[in-house]
């Protein structure tokens, strides 16, 4: 049987493969990796048997999937195609990892692979923000959120959205029409960029701004990763904007991560007779989102960086406060 650990001699290279096996947001494996790092890692899952502070029931499931990505076929050869130069693969201690992405505790993510101007990763969370919201967004949706964008631009801060459809498209085309800075974060390997009509899009991102993701490059998009790649919108900014939102929108669940994290939550208001507004109303009645009308919340918002940040919910305490918003259990395998 091949041994994980014989490919992996480096922390880069274990994060990697750990990336291609495993599921993002695994607390298990994050745990591990904050305590052994990753070869170690690497090899107690490839090993099996009992592992400190892993149930026995987690620690069987983590060595079937170590022992199924082993016995595939061709490892040498996939490592090495993940890793021919295309893509960026940053890890904690690299000079363009984000920092903030580290509050998110055993949820970070094992690798970020990006392209483009990774120096944007670089600056304080409170050079970014994050604008996003439904993809069935209103006219009056896509306006404000292209206004806020540009708004944001013009105050020299790099706008951080998911390339979806809707309220995303219109904060990353405001941001690049601007000549601002801007960020996308995908849901699948940045060599299947979602969604396809929007490819000459993003690929305009990841020539003047930045494309990024922690799932490897061949990986497609799924339910899990969408959800994941919500705690990554809101840990990469200071504050977070939602400008439309349904009643069950997935942007919801990014501004719940942000208000977990101590980040400023923003949302817009919209008609009261519009579905696409439901969820923005519902931030603001219960409290986890500050009014939006325009520039100068934004502006409140990016620059009162304490005014949503307790105590508790910074360094570890951050990490285990999200508990209240991670509903969704990982899968494992890629």
């Amino acid at each position: 049987m091949v041994a994980l650990a014989d490919y992996a001699s480096d922390e880069r290279t274990a994060r990697v493969m750990l990336s291609m096996m495993i599921e993002p947001a695994d607390r298990t494996v994050g745990r591990l990796l904050r305590r052994e790092g990753a070869v170690e890692t690497l090899r107690l899952l490839d090993v099996g048997g009992s592992m400190l502070g892993v149930r026995a029931e987690e620690a069987s499931i983590l060595h079937h999937t170590a022992q199924e990505f082993a016995s595939r076929g061709g490892l040498g050869d996939d490592l090495a195609g993940v890793l021919d130069g295309s893509y960026a693969p940053l890890i904690p201690g690299d000079a363009h990892w984000p920092v903030s992405v580290d509050a998110l505790g055993d949820r970070a993510p094992y690798v970020l692979w990006a392209k483009g101007a990774t120096s944007f990763l670089a600056n304080g969370q409170e050079d970014r923000v994050t604008v996003t919201g439904s993809r069935a967004s209103t006219s009056y949706g896509d306006h404000v959120a292209g206004e806020l964008a540009h708004d944001a631009s013009h105050a020299e801060q790099i706008v951080v959205s998911g390339g979806a459809y809707g309220i995303d498209d219109a904060a990353h085309r405001a941001a690049l029409s601007s000549g601002g800075q801007t960020i996308a974060v995908m849901p699948a390997g940045l060599d299947r960029l979602y969604p396809a009509g929007h490819r000459d899009m993003l690929e305009q991102v990841g020539d003047v701004g930045l494309l990024m993701s922690e799932m490897p490059p061949g990986a497609a998009p799924t339910r899990h990763r969408f959800i994941a790649r919500g705690r990554l919108l809101a840990a990469l900014s200071s504050a977070t904007v939602i400008v439309e939102a349904g009643a069950r929108s997935g942007s919801l669940h990014v501004a719940r991560e942000a208000h977990a994290l101590g980040r400023s939550v923003g949302a817009v208001p919209g008609p009261v007779t519009s579905a696409a507004s439901t969820g923005t109303h519902l931030l603001l009645s219960e409290g986890t989102a500050a009014l939006v009308t325009g520039h100068h919340d934004l502006a409140t918002l990016t620059s009162d960086r304490r005014r949503q940040a307790p105590t508790r919910t910074t360094g570890l305490s951050a990490a285990r406060d999200l508990d209240a918003v991670d509903q969704n259990r990982p899968g494992r395998s890629l």
